[in-house]
């Protein structure tokens, strides 16, 4: 993910100016590189090492989830709905 895209998905779920270690932000940033590495592992099956990198992402992301709905209920209610995770 180059600066750009990062910087745009901060600026979706920063809290205020300066914020970039908020749950929001560091939950939004893992999901944007967890669909990229879904994609890239669609065209290479055989590639376990970012495979496993996945999964260690996907558990970090779960994580904050639901440190997050323990927290702030509403704000993961809108995290949840801006990202589409629940189906």
């Amino acid at each position: 993910m180059d600066s750009a895209a990062k910087s745009k998905v901060k600026q979706d779920f920063q809290r205020h100016g300066k914020d970039t270690g908020s749950s929001e932000v560091q939950i939004s940033l893992l999901s944007a590189r967890i669909s990229e590495l879904t994609e890239h592992l669609k065209s290479f099956r055989k590639d376990h090492s970012s495979r496993r990198g996945l999964i260690v992402m996907v558990s970090k992301r779960r994580r904050l989830l639901d440190y997050l709905r323990r927290k702030d209920r509403a704000c993961y209610q809108k995290v949840v709905e801006k990202l589409g995770l629940r189906h």
